[in-house]
């Protein structure tokens, strides 16, 4: 029997029709179970193992997915479907290489088939290769103009390369083709350089009046907030900040007492005395640069001042560090919510030798996405911070860097965004307030139990007074002063955050205050910051 047949017999079976059912009502657990008893009495139905891998995607279980896919393929190497999603869930894992050799596998046996070739794009983002991405999509929109979604791509790869005009013309297509299209405006916003029209303003609000899907809706709203900032109507402004954090934190599952419960853990595990008697190990590389802290922190702008200097690489905000974190065990809940510390006492019981293979394996995942010979590189996934003691027992001689800005700029500016993936601490001011708290009680805690390994620039001091801040942070690292450091702005390279076309300005000589135009509405973060107000080091920019 040919696959295809196989595939079609298989859809008919009425378990699976009860699965497929469950899946659209996005019942996973009903779905998981039908399918795991489908499977029980039929083992070899790919059909099946396809849609089980499609709910653990679901549920964030990737390694699961990728297993069930890789089992699918196995045993139907031709099931190109079952291949694509194989893709997805390998670039989710960040194996960047094993998606992209996957991807072509595709190609090759359905060349006319784009939308492998968009698969293939979206990897090439991840990996920085940013002229080939944007090639695919150009080849694809010339085929199939009316793809509205892949203009939004193509736009995002736009922006990131600096092409500031074209990716507004692709964002301003998608919108033509679909008014409704959340994800459009927001990214139109979201360049912080283009003002909305009064026509236009009106258009969103319409498009809210019948949204399609819920992250329309919150796209929407993120943007409007930022209309209404434009125009100094802050009330307006906030209500829509506001209504799209809500929507977006309803779909979330963070739990800010399960962070609090892990930061808590992590202090007392890791301490001075635990790092005093792990002083061997790990990789001797000091070729990591790590930029931590929280989102829209200035970490950008650090990351573009040290990039300007001739012998530093700045790449993106890399996920591999969280991966290993989550390979030695993670952390996670039990049925009463307790957190539990798997991936802190697992750490602590590795040798010296496995610290080293982590550093090496660090290094190793890493190396795709640098592009040229530069003997430093910049990591700067902010949540990071997380990870210091990871980072220093299995990368001792790598440089950790803590962006910090003021609390009530800091968490606002991260409440205004909309992250495409993570951060969900980010859609409530309360979660705000703690997460910051939980933060600085973290980076504290290392100031004390590795004294100097973490060298801290504060935002507004950096603004004040850059030559000092930035030769006080070569120095850190251990690499002369370059008059180039001073002039960011000057610097061409790829920057894929939401503050890209802020970077590509001269320094600012003071920092952004927008927050006390809406303090009115933020008395919430207010109480959950608390005394971490009174206690941030610049006065003057309260």
């Amino acid at each position: 029997m040919t696959l295809k047949k196989k595939i079609e017999a298989a859809l008919r079976n009425p378990s699976l029709i009860a699965a497929a059912r469950a899946l659209t009502d996005d019942q996973l657990d009903i779905a998981e179970r039908l399918l795991k008893e489908r499977l029980h009495s039929a083992p070899t139905d790919v059909a099946a193992i396809r849609m089980l891998a499609e709910v653990a995607a679901r549920l964030a279980r990737y390694r699961d997915a990728e297993k069930l896919l890789a089992r699918a393929l196995q045993l139907e190497p031709d099931f190109h479907a079952a291949r694509a999603n194989y893709v997805t869930v390998l670039h989710r894992q960040s194996q960047f290489t094993e998606a992209l050799a996957e991807a072509e596998k595709l190609i090759a046996a359905e060349p006319g088939n784009l939308g492998h070739l968009a698969l293939k794009a979206a990897v090439l983002v991840r990996t920085g290769e940013y002229d080939s991405a944007i090639e695919a999509y150009e080849k694809i929109l010339f085929r199939h103009p009316g793809q509205s979604r892949l203009w939004v791509s193509y736009g995002h790869v736009l922006k990131t390369v600096g092409q500031q005009k074209k990716s507004v013309n692709a964002y301003r297509k998608a919108i033509e083709q679909t008014p409704s299209l959340g994800d459009a405006w927001w990214s139109l916003a979201n360049l912080k350089t283009v003002a909305f029209e009064t026509h236009e303003i009106e258009q969103m609000h319409e498009a809210l009046e019948d949204v399609p899907t819920k992250a329309d809706g919150y796209h929407l709203h993120f943007a409007l907030g930022k209309a209404y900032e434009d125009r100094s109507n802050y009330p307006s402004s906030f209500h829509h900040y506001a209504q799209g954090n809500k929507m977006r934190r309803s779909e979330l599952p963070y739990n800010a007492d399960n962070t609090t419960l892990h930061m808590e853990n992590t202090r007392k595990l890791l301490t001075h005395e635990v790092f005093q008697q792990r002083q061997s190990g790990g990789h001797p590389s000091n070729e990591p640069i790590f930029i931590v802290g929280l989102p829209r922190s200035g970490s950008t702008l650090l990351e573009q001042i040290l990039s300007s200097h001739s012998n530093i690489e700045g790449t993106m905000e890399l996920p591999d560090i969280g991966t290993i974190a989550a390979d030695l065990g993670g952390r996670y809940s039990d049925d009463k919510g307790t957190s539990k510390t798997g991936y802190l006492e697992r750490l602590l019981s590795l040798s010296d030798g496995e610290r080293f293979e982590l550093g090496q394996r660090y290094l190793d995942g890493t190396r795709i996405q640098r592009k040229t010979h530069c003997p430093r590189f910049i990591d700067k996934m902010p949540n990071n911070f997380a990870h210091i003691g990871l980072i220093h027992l299995i990368l001792p001689n790598a440089t950790i860097i803590d962006a910090r800005r003021h609390p009530m700029a800091n968490c606002f500016s991260a409440f205004k965004q909309h992250f495409s993936r993570g951060q969900g601490f980010t859609y409530d001011l309360k979660d705000l307030g703690r997460y910051w708290s939980d933060y600085t009680k973290l980076l504290d805690h290392y100031d004390r139990a590795l004294p100097e390994r973490v060298h801290r620039v504060h935002h507004e001091h950096l603004l004040r007074d850059p030559e000092a801040e930035i030769r006080a942070l070569l120095s850190h690292a251990e690499l002369s002063f370059e008059d180039a450091c001073l002039s960011p702005h000057l610097n061409a390279r790829p920057v894929r955050t939401a503050s890209s076309e802020q970077v590509r300005r001269p320094i600012a000589s003071k920092p952004d205050e927008v927050w006390r135009y809406y303090q009115e509405f933020l008395e919430p973060l207010r109480r959950a910051l608390g005394n971490k107000i009174d206690q941030y080091p610049s006065p003057e920019a309260l």
